[in-house]
């Protein structure tokens, strides 16, 4: 299965794809990190371009088609990068699902623009203006749309697996398998 996350930053897209992961025992392919380590190799400068993406394009389906789960999380805020992570897990044979990660309380997501700290050394974090100013283009098929204002994570995990119909206590031996 490929579990496609995204959203605008701070909306708690890493949160919830490491707590997902965790209790599937999917790999976790966040894309900041795909992209911070070529501007690290010297290779290009942020912002990165379709470089990060494809990489993780590539490594999804890698993974996939070794039968392992995947959380691909990224902003994916267009229909062209949309399309290719559908693409990436269909051309491996994988289920693949798509959640939309949001806030929609402004006060609380500014707020947590402002708030958050970088787990990614050198990786630069928008502004409140840059959020907001981010080129985001509207959906046009089905997908989970997962509301984070006010709410915990381990409610927000309950409604996510809820929404992918996933079994939770199938997926905690499958992740307790995966590990050992």
């Amino acid at each position: 299965m490929l579990i496609v996350m995204c959203g605008l930053p701070a909306t708690g897209k890493t949160t919830l794809s490491r707590a997902l992961a965790r209790r599937t025992g999917a790999v976790h392919l966040r894309i900041d990190t795909v992209e911070q380590a070529i501007v690290r190799s010297g290779l290009a400068r942020h912002p990165v371009g379709p470089a990060g993406y494809a990489v993780g394009y590539a490594l999804a389906e890698e993974h996939l088609r070794q039968g392992l789960w995947v959380v691909a999380e990224s902003v994916n805020p267009l229909a062209v990068t949309r399309d290719a992570w559908r693409d990436t897990g269909l051309r491996a044979g994988a289920v693949v699902a798509e959640v939309e990660v949001v806030c929609s309380d402004e006060v609380e997501h500014r707020r947590r623009v402002a708030s958050r700290s970088v787990d990614i050394p050198g990786l630069p974090l928008p502004d409140w203006e840059a959020v907001r100013s981010r080129d985001y283009q509207p959906w046009h098929r089905d997908r989970i749309v997962l509301d984070t204002a006010g709410r915990g994570v381990s409610d927000c995990l309950a409604e996510l697996l809820f929404a992918l119909d996933l079994d939770v206590h199938d997926q905690a031996a499958r992740a307790s398998k995966a590990s050992g």
